[in-house]
């Protein structure tokens, strides 16, 4: 089968398609159809991820296809949505089963391979992490984005309204799109616009750097501010001072670290997320499709933080 293999740590580029040997092992066997591509993936062409598989390896976590054969409660032909880990650049993998889902009808593959770990990410991160209620005011970094749109999307099928941070007038087009109530610009005013339109209850930033003060200040009191990650490069600091004047909080939101000790939540939040999408609220964007001969430019429209939505591979 074909494949994308990294086999050198040195950027998008070490990127290279191999004809493999088809994976085996327990779980559900997926023929892709299309492959999620994520921030993570950049990390790894340069050994900078915490997983560092042994050279050469297949990246990709996320994929959606069908499934080839009747086992573990599917049956062959149908179609899923799959959290692999690793292997997901290929044209088949082997899926663990409580990881794979079916995919509804009102979703095509390429909406499937940005399901999981988006949308797990950004339910994990307003209701387990951000405890966000119906009529709150959340306000998202990166908001075009596939952390940001899946954030945006659930935060709105929660029923709380959303600001939504960008930089530039097509994300902005990608961020009303996802169904944002405002948005807002990245180019250091939209702290004050924030507070003009109310301020946060909840700030989403999976980006870091130097914006993370300003999401502080953007807090109503008992506001959160939840970490996703840092597609900024810099990790910020807290000075803690800031939280015991509105009585703040500043939580992580792990979700691939937190699974791994509670499982349950899986399938709870794959639940949740079912009914988001039957209500219409989910609808993942898909901002670019690539070849599998086009990988290494799929990598470095992410590692540019040109993309919007989500970005795939279709094998």
């Amino acid at each position: 089968m074909r494949a994308i293999q990294i086999v050198e740590l040195g950027g998008p580029e070490s990127l290279q398609l191999a004809d493999i040997d088809e994976p085996t092992g327990e779980g559900v066997m997926v023929d892709v159809r299309a492959c999620g591509v994520s921030f993570p993936e950049v990390l790894q062409t340069r050994g900078l991820y915490q997983l560092k598989p042994e050279l050469p390896f297949v990246p990709g976590s996320e994929v959606a296809g069908v499934v080839r054969a009747d086992g573990h409660g599917f049956k062959a032909g149908d179609r899923v949505a799959a959290f692999c880990m690793l292997g997901g650049f290929a044209e088949t993998v082997v899926a663990p089963a409580h990881f794979t889902f079916r995919l509804p009808d009102a979703l095509d593959f390429a909406q499937g391979a940005g399901l999981v770990l988006n949308y797990h990410t950004a339910y994990f991160s307003l209701v387990d992490r951000g405890r966000v209620q119906a009529g709150e005011t959340v306000l998202v970094h990166g908001a075009a984005g596939g952390v940001g749109t899946a954030s945006i999307q659930v935060a709105k099928g929660l029923g709380a309204r959303v600001l939504a941070v960008v930089s530039s007038d097509e994300k902005e087009a990608v961020a009303r799109e996802a169904g944002a109530d405002e948005v807002l610009r990245s180019d250091g005013s939209w702290k004050d616009a924030a507070k003009a339109l109310g301020g946060a209850d909840v700030v989403i930033d999976p980006v870091g750097g130097d914006r993370f003060t300003d999401s502080l200040r953007s807090l109503n009191m008992d506001g959160r501010l939840v970490v996703v990650g840092f597609t900024a490069g810099a990790i910020p600091e807290v000075k803690v001072n800031r939280l015991l004047l509105n009585n703040l909080d500043v939580v992580g939101a792990g979700w691939g670290a937190y699974i791994t000790r509670r499982p349950e939540v899986i399938a709870r939040t794959a639940q949740a997320l079912d009914a988001l999408i039957e209500s219409g609220h989910i609808r993942p964007i898909v901002g670019a499709r690539f070849g599998f001969e086009e990988a290494a430019a799929a990598l470095e429209l992410i590692d540019g933080r040109g993309a919007t939505g989500k970005v795939v591979l279709e094998p």
